[in-house]
């Protein structure tokens, strides 16, 4: 019998391409590091701004009603990944951090 298809969004991490599976509810950073990935991130609830990074392809929506983007940022496609969760598969540029 084969395995169920993993239906979970896929988060893509340019420019390296790296990809990870997001669970129901995980934010893009908390996917990325549930599988190693260590992107740039501090306070996590999208005040701080350490986590911004481009959305290249996809959809996000948001766990809180305003993040810390201006709306022209947003226009342009600026995310933070700490408090976005994915619509469907998405890719970002972002800066990846060195691990331990």
């Amino acid at each position: 019998m084969n395995p169920p298809p993993d239906d979970r969004p896929v988060l893509t991490v340019q420019p390296l391409g790296w990809c990870v599976r997001v669970a129901p509810g995980q934010s893009l950073v908390e996917a990325a590091r549930a599988a190693g990935v260590r992107l740039r991130s501090s306070c996590r609830n999208g005040t701080c701004r350490a986590c911004l990074c481009r959305l290249v392809e996809g959809e996000v929506r948001w766990r809180i009603d305003w993040p810390g983007l201006t709306a022209e940022e947003r226009a342009e496609g600026w995310i933070l990944p700490c408090v976005a969760l994915p619509v469907g598969a998405v890719t970002v540029e972002a800066v990846v951090q060195p691990g331990p």
